[in-house]
């Protein structure tokens, strides 16, 4: 029974947020988020990550010297970051029991496949925008990422 079965009349903004809720679970993202007449709304909900897939509760940053510390601690002005170029969900590996992509001392070459972001159910292979060793990583397996942040760095 629903809540307009019940005689309880929603809002605009208590439909919207019903209606992001079933479209998460009709298409199975992990969240959603719109803006409509100054009103943004974002709906998401939690991911359980398999046991072959657990991370530490920090991502893994290494910086050796002279690297991403000589940027001035910014790792988005060093020249080697790798930027998301959109908003999804990031995944090191094609698969739950894959290997990852990268690892902190991976040597990358131009073009790679680094990671994959899931944007509006379609995975997106991110490859390496140049030949490197791969220095720091800044985000974790099945982490939302947002356009422009960075997601690790190839020196």
């Amino acid at each position: 029974m629903t809540d307009k079965d019940k005689g309880e009349a929603r809002s605009p903004e208590q439909k919207i947020i019903r209606d992001l809720a079933d479209l998460l679970n009709e298409t199975g993202l992990s969240e959603i988020e719109i803006e409509k007449d100054g009103l943004k709304v974002r709906v998401a909900r939690s991911i359980t990550i398999t046991a072959s897939h657990a991370v530490a509760a920090a991502p893994a940053v290494a910086v050796p010297s002279g690297g991403v510390a000589a940027a001035g601690g910014d790792p988005g002005k060093h020249p080697g970051a790798l930027k998301s170029p959109m908003v999804g969900t990031a995944y090191r590996s094609p698969e739950p029991t894959s290997p990852p992509f990268m690892e902190v001392g991976t040597r990358v070459q131009q073009g790679d496949t680094l990671l994959i972001i899931e944007a509006m159910k379609t995975m997106n292979q991110i490859p390496a925008p140049r030949s490197g060793t791969v220095t720091a990583i800044f985000f974790e397996n099945g982490q939302p990422v947002e356009f422009g942040e960075v997601l690790a760095v190839i020196e």
